[in-house]
């Protein structure tokens, strides 16, 4: 009967392991690159200044921040935050509108411990170095032409992405396409935003969260007019074949996949329009980011108690690895041991910010993997007054 239940327990820690989700720690978060016209201290204050803020916002998840009173005057003392300062020159991968193929870029980084003590003073939340992985899927649609965007892709759309990605840290990564990607999944199914196969096909990378974004300029944006629009730009009668306006209009949306409390749920949103994609990519990415942000920051001010049980500690070795992961969680704050029996030691950890958010950090890692009893989930006692609350259980992943 035991083995039994021992087999079943080892099945159910084996399946809660093989779920576990991507993560990066990212370790740039106080530095940053920002475009510059030249090396002219004409430039370079103004620019300093620029990185700080992409820091304040890399660091506090949210472009909100810049609006505290406090953060707002640390601004405009970038130089005593400053640590260090370099130009760089980036590559495009083809000319931008004036014929550049190259771009001059100031990169900064900033004292941490400082910045740090200022969110605290400000009462702002951050976020940790650890970070959700995002599988972008990004069709670019021009004219008849569509195509998935990759890194390798012919277009300063990727290059957009990966600097997104750096100045935000949000570890972004689109798909190679290659024949692997190119077996596995149609065009038409991320342009029709098709959950299953994107899904399938994304199980290659072991992404944290999936996005897709489409940005066109030609049948997005027919169908993003208004029936007043069409027939004021229609005009010029049979022989327009396409809606004439003055600048070349784009028009861009995106998708969160399984994001809500039922899986396969999509969270959507608006079109964005306007005449240039890049500022439109630009616009989409952060508010894809602040959504993700939302899941996984932690509050500078809230302090509250949160006691778990690891059940396999089943030497002095293992309870000190245990203690110093736990202790070195952005998220936590103080671990104290509240009692070991046998190979089951509770701990007792003062938080920063909510419960929510300590698991939810905890997912993009599998050292620590949460026990949680299918029978529990149907059939849920309720909490009588003065019985102990339920503890939740982890497993070390040794």
């Amino acid at each position: 009967m035991f083995k039994k239940i021992n087999v079943l327990l080892f099945v159910i820690i084996t399946f809660l392991s093989s779920m576990t989700l991507e993560a990066v720690e990212v370790k740039d978060l106080y530095q940053a690159s920002v475009a510059i016209n030249s090396q002219n201290s004409s430039d370079r204050g103004p620019a300093l200044q620029k990185a700080l803020a992409a820091v304040m916002i890399k660091v506090g998840g949210e472009k909100s921040v810049l609006d505290n009173e406090i953060i707002k005057k640390s601004l405009s003392n970038f130089r005593l935050y400053l640590n260090q300062y370099q130009y760089q020159q980036k590559s495009l991968q083809i000319a931008d509108k004036q014929g550049n193929t190259k771009q001059l870029f100031l990169f900064a980084s900033f004292n941490a411990e400082k910045i740090n003590q200022l969110f605290q003073k400000a009462n702002l939340p951050l976020w940790g170095s650890l970070r959700p992985q995002v599988l972008l899927w990004l069709v670019d649609e021009q004219g008849l032409t569509r195509s998935i965007i990759s890194n390798s892709s012919a277009s300063n759309l990727s290059f957009m992405v990966n600097e997104f990605s750096a100045q935000r840290g949000l570890p972004i990564m689109m798909p190679l396409m290659d024949l692997t990607d190119a077996n596995q999944i149609k065009l038409s199914d991320v342009w029709g935003r098709f959950q299953q196969p994107i899904k399938e096909a994304s199980n290659r990378y072991r992404p944290e969260a999936i996005a897709v974004m489409r940005i066109s300029n030609a049948s997005l944006v027919k169908l993003d007019f208004t029936d007043k629009e069409v027939t004021e730009l229609s005009d010029c009668g049979l022989l327009c074949t396409q809606p004439q306006t003055k600048e070349q209009t784009y028009v861009l949306d995106w998708s969160l996949l399984d994001w809500g409390v039922i899986k396969g749920q999509q969270k959507l949103s608006q079109p964005y329009k306007g005449v240039d994609p890049q500022a439109l990519l630009q616009q989409g990415l952060s508010d894809i980011t602040e959504l993700i942000y939302q899941r996984y920051a932690l509050s500078t001010t809230g302090q509250n108690d949160f006691v778990i049980e690891v059940k396999n500690i089943d030497s002095l070795v293992n309870y000190v690895d245990v203690f110093d992961f736990l202790n070195n969680l952005s998220s936590v704050k103080s671990v104290t041991l509240l009692s070991a029996k046998g190979s089951a030691w509770r701990f007792n950890l003062q938080l920063l910010g909510s419960t929510e958010a300590l698991l939810a950090s905890l997912k993009l890692n599998n050292k620590l993997i949460q026990y949680i009893d299918p029978l529990t989930q149907i059939n849920k006692p309720t909490q009588e007054e003065g019985s102990e609350q339920s503890v939740p259980i982890f497993y070390w992943g040794k």
